[in-house]
């Protein structure tokens, strides 16, 4: 079994197809736990956000895929269109890309570095997390680091939390005279509520299902934000002419007839809705309504491209610096591979001495002399250590020329007369 990467992101699936896939993060100690059953896997970690699934594991990419559709309840030819599959040096280069930001919608953006290690720690404490994807993060998180403390990469980022705000102004330019509503408390919600508090809209309400963590966000945030339950949004609402939504709900939570209602109360007041969820949680068909702009998390790509020069300047170095690291992996993933022949070479080199030398001692108690039995061993250790070499060579040299080539290089020797 090799590294295999499965997964889909925002460059080959629409949000659509997404949804379909992802992992709920209450769900992903059982999933992983699934796939290790399965034995599709011997290690496994699951990456699942709002645009992207991967599944990292060591095990066998069709039967990885084959659990994946069996799982969600999706057939694999649906779904086959939009998944890549990596594998070793791919899947290395990927897994350094990803953890730098440079395979992010927002280019260089630091929240799936968090993620990365929030997966990694959901797969150790499932158990599911081998000496092989190990060793993998951690390089991987060690590199990461060094990206950012390196190039540019990070400091000419534009964020999803400050891309949300810079779409919402295109409708609303001034967002201190509005009053914005936060859905959910969760990470996501916590970045982009940070931006718009950063504005000082008029009122910033975060709701979310248990009111003490959306207590918590409100004083995290340093505003003078509200918390309240999420059942009163129908009440609420209308008050409202920013909503940015991502809840962890399997089903929408906004849907097209509250938004129509809210419409008519609202007069002809336009409502910016933001949809940061996977799956959504706002149903499709509300941006249909007149006065209801309703964005996905796909339609956020037009505006991340501020400072689109400088942050490919800054990409190309960090690509470089990809390129680099992967190779050093790769050699030293390869060393690894050659310290059990290593252990078992030496292991019989010493074996070889050891019965030399219990001969020299053995020649030295019955009075041989000192001279002759160090002439003696020294022969015999030669001829016991290039025995296994020598007969290879006469034997398979001209089935295998390759060997003459390995046994040269091995032993560093050198085929031409030396000219006095």
């Amino acid at each position: 079994m090799s590294l295999i990467i499965i997964g889909l992101n925002h460059q080959t699936a629409p949000v659509s197809v997404r949804e379909k896939l992802a992992f709920p993060a209450v769900a992903l100690s059982q999933a992983l736990l699934s796939l290790a059953d399965s034995h599709a896997a011997t290690e496994a970690m699951i990456l699942s956000t709002c645009n992207r699934t991967e599944l990292y594991c060591i095990g066998n990419a069709e039967n990885i895929i084959q659990w994946l559709s069996e799982y969600h309840h999706v057939k694999s030819v649906d779904i086959m269109p939009y998944l890549y599959q990596l594998s070793d040096e791919e899947a290395v280069r990927h897994t350094f890309r990803v953890a730098c930001g440079l395979d992010s919608m927002v280019l260089g953006e630091p929240q799936i570095l968090g993620q990365l290690k929030a997966a990694v720690i959901s797969a150790q404490n499932a158990g599911t997390l081998g000496r092989e994807l190990n060793t993998l993060f951690q390089k991987t998180f060690a590199f990461a680091k060094e990206v950012r403390t390196e190039s540019a990469v990070g400091e000419n980022s534009v964020s999803m939390a400050a891309a949300s705000v810079k779409m919402a102004a295109q409708i609303f330019p001034d967002i201190s005279a509005l009053n914005v509503l936060m859905v959910g408390a969760g990470e996501m919600i916590e970045l982009v509520a940070t931006y718009f508090a950063a504005e000082n809209p008029r009122r910033l309400t975060v709701l979310n299902r248990t009111l003490a963590r959306a207590e918590e966000l409100c004083q995290k945030l340093g505003y003078h934000a509200n918390a309240d339950l999420l059942n009163r949004l129908p009440e609420i609402l209308p008050q409202y002419d920013i909503v940015v939504s991502s809840t962890a709900s399997p089903f929408p939570v906004i849907g097209k007839g509250l938004i129509e209602r809210t419409l008519k109360q609202r007069r002809g007041m336009p409502l910016f809705l933001l949809d940061l969820a996977v799956p959504r949680d706002i149903e499709e068909e509300a941006g249909d309504l007149d006065d209801a702009y309703l964005y996905s998390i796909d339609d956020m790509a037009d505006i991340v491209q501020t400072g689109k020069a400088a942050r490919r300047e800054a990409a190309a170095a960090a690509e470089n610096m990809v390129e680099e690291k992967v190779a050093e992996f790769m050699a030293w993933q390869q060393s690894r591979k050659a310290v059990p022949l290593i252990r078992t070479l030496r292991q019989q080199a010493d074996q070889t001495r050891q019965q030399s030398l219990n001969k020299a001692l053995r020649r030295l108690r019955k009075g041989t002399p000192v001279e002759e039995v160090l002439n003696r061993l020294s022969h015999e250790l030669t001829n016991a250590l290039l025995h296994a070499p020598t007969r290879t060579l006469n034997k398979d040299s001209q089935q295998h020329p390759e060997l003459t080539s390995a046994i040269t290089h091995i032993y560093q020797l050198s085929t031409k007369k030396e000219h006095r």
